[in-house]
């Protein structure tokens, strides 16, 4: 395969610099444009992030000394890569009409932000739970006038812990009808410097704004289907979301309770089918793809952020104790790399999958 140039907007932030991590040695993708703010503009690499590389890894000097272009010149990046990872930190309406530009001058732009998640057109993707949704891409152009370019979405990161085991059980046919979902996230998911270390220190917070509504209203869309010109959302589940802060550096868990509608499986034919449950990604062997999407852990006490965030790649669910629930049908506990899989790593997915579909 030819080697695809990817540019990244935002390229200084947490999510842009995991973005660069996990990019090192990708064998179909080569980072040859950085962008970021104004006051990065200009500098190499290494002086924008100087003292601010977060990542375990060091920098490498071929990313390091790449000059850093303004976040809103389109130009700079038209010429200089072949698809957008966004990552840019900036008021909604803003990045909403950024990312349109960049799809309009032919760019194809895969983001991390929320701008986009509701737009009709739009897909919002977990590759193993709704590919197909990438044929709204064709109408999307048609809709905009727009011909190489266009824009395709991943979810909120804590949805990632639960999205793909409940899929595995829907394909199956076992239809839900409710759900209530506590989520417990890590820090990393408010960026860098994100809580201040007095409030989640010996602490939990309750609040993380915006989250439930994401909670509640995203699964719909990624479980709704493509009518006409738009995605139509899937509001036959009703969820009941609660969020929380919790004193972990990476690693959403959630605690799931859930109801069917009609047939009930019973454990064994639920553990089975999360075990053995492969997608589009895993048939592709796209290069991002964990090899088993779905890790059941039967530990008591697992999973564990600490233990299990990084299990195949960091791009694995996992998931553990099953049991049947006093209130509905069943409970069970899942756990996903909020900053790999929920972030950065779910957007390579993605690329990888328009790739793989002929769309880049």
């Amino acid at each position: 395969m030819k080697e695809i140039r990817v540019g990244i907007v935002g390229a200084t932030g947490m999510v842009g610099q995991n973005y660069i991590t996990l990019l090192r040695n990708h064998p179909w993708f080569k980072i040859t444009f950085l962008s970021a703010s104004s006051k990065s503009a200009g500098k190499s690499y290494r002086e924008a992030v100087d003292l601010r590389w977060l990542m375990k890894s060091p920098l490498e000097k071929q990313v390091a000394d790449l000059i850093v272009f303004d976040a809103e010149d389109v130009d700079a990046a038209r010429k200089n890569c072949d698809l957008i990872f966004s990552a840019v930190e900036m008021e909604k309406g803003k990045v909403a009409l950024l990312e349109e530009k960049f799809a309009e001058a032919g760019l194809p732009v895969i983001s991390n932000n929320s701008a986009h998640r509701s737009t009709k057109d739009v897909p919002m993707i977990i590759p193993e739970v709704n590919a197909d949704h990438m044929k709204i891409i064709p109408i999307q152009q048609k809709n905009r006038g727009w011909k190489n370019g266009f824009i395709a979405v991943k979810p909120n990161c804590s949805i990632q812990s639960y999205m793909t085991p409940l899929f595995a059980l829907m394909n199956s046919g076992y239809e839900i009808e409710k759900l209530i979902v506590t989520t417990l996230q890590a820090v990393s998911g408010a960026g860098y410097p994100g809580v201040p270390s007095l409030d989640i220190v010996d602490n939990i917070i309750p609040l993380i704004r915006g989250e439930e509504e994401k909670t509640e209203k995203e699964p719909m869309k990624i479980f709704g289907s493509i009518s006409e010109n738009q995605i139509i959302l899937n509001e036959k589940i009703k969820i009941s979301a609660h969020c929380n802060r919790v004193g972990v550096t990476d690693g959403h868990t959630a605690c799931v309770s859930v109801k069917f509608k009609n047939q009930v499986p019973d454990t064994r034919e639920i553990i089975h089918l999360w075990e053995n449950f492969k997608s589009y990604p895993q048939d592709k062997k796209l290069p991002f793809a964990p090899e088993h999407p779905i890790i059941y852990n039967y530990e008591e006490n697992r999973p564990q952020p600490l233990k299990d965030r990084d299990s195949d790649k960091g791009m694995a669910v996992t998931v553990g104790r099953l049991r049947s629930c006093n209130v509905f049908d069943y409970r069970f506990v899942g756990l996903s790399h909020n900053t790999i899989r929920g972030a950065a790593g779910g957007a390579i997915l993605v690329a990888e999958l328009a790739v793989s579909q002929g769309y880049i």
